[in-house]
C-alpha cells in the first residue's frame, strides 16, 4: 500500500485536505468525504450516476483519479441547490416529473447544469446528447427531457429578468 498523497478539494465551495491513496478515484474520495449525492453506480463511466462538474466540465468522478482533482473546484448536485431553495433545473426536474427513484437524477442535473451552461436554448436533439451519458432505468427519458426543456425556459426566463444564472 502506497503512503497516501495530501491533495486539495473545492467541493460546493467547501475546502478540504485529504490523504488519499494514489489510486483512489475521485467518485469514492467525495463519498468518503459526505457528497453521497454523487451515486455509486457502475464505476466504469457508462452510467453517469457520479457525474459532478470538475472545473466547470461534466465528468464521471468514477474515472477521475482524485490525485488528478488536486486543487480543482468541484460542483456536485448538492452544491446547486438544497431542498429548501433548489436550482432552477432541480425545480424543473420536480415539476416535469422527471424524478423517479432519484439515483440517476444527480447526475442528469448535472449534465443537465454542463449543457445549459454552454448553450442556453438546446434543440431536442442536443438535450439528448447531452443525456446520453446518463443512464434512468424508471423514467423513459422523456419526462427528463421535458425537465431539462424547462430548465432552459426558466432559466431564459430569469436572464431577462435579472434573475439567477444557470
Amino acid at each position: 500500500m502506497a503512503d497516501p498523497i495530501t491533495i486539495t478539494l473545492r467541493v460546493n465551495t467547501r475546502v478540504h485536505n485529504i490523504g488519499v491513496e494514489p489510486r483512489a478515484t475521485l467518485l469514492h474520495t467525495l463519498r468518503e468525504l459526505g457528497h453521497t449525492d454523487v451515486k455509486n453506480g457502475c464505476e466504469i463511466g457508462e452510467c453517469g450516476a457520479c457525474a459532478v462538474l470538475l472545473n466547470g466540465e461534466p465528468v464521471n468522478s468514477c474515472m477521475v483519479l482524485a490525485v488528478q482533482a488536486d486543487g480543482a473546484t468541484i460542483t456536485t448536485n448538492a452544491g446547486l441547490g438544497t431542498m429548501e431553495k433548489p436550482h432552477l433545473i432541480q425545480a424543473a426536474f420536480a415539476d416535469a416529473g422527471a424524478v423517479q427513484c432519484g439515483f440517476c437524477t444527480p447526475g442528469m442535473v448535472i449534465a443537465t447544469k454542463a449543457l445549459l451552461d454552454r448553450n442556453p436554448n438546446p434543440s431536442e436533439h442536443e438535450i439528448r446528447e447531452a443525456l446520453s451519458g446518463n443512464l434512468c432505468r424508471c423514467t423513459g427519458y422523456g419526462q427528463i427531457v421535458d425537465g431539462v426543456k424547462l430548465a432552459a425556459k426558466r432559466l431564459a426566463s430569469s436572464r431577462q429578468t435579472g434573475g439567477a444564472s444557470c
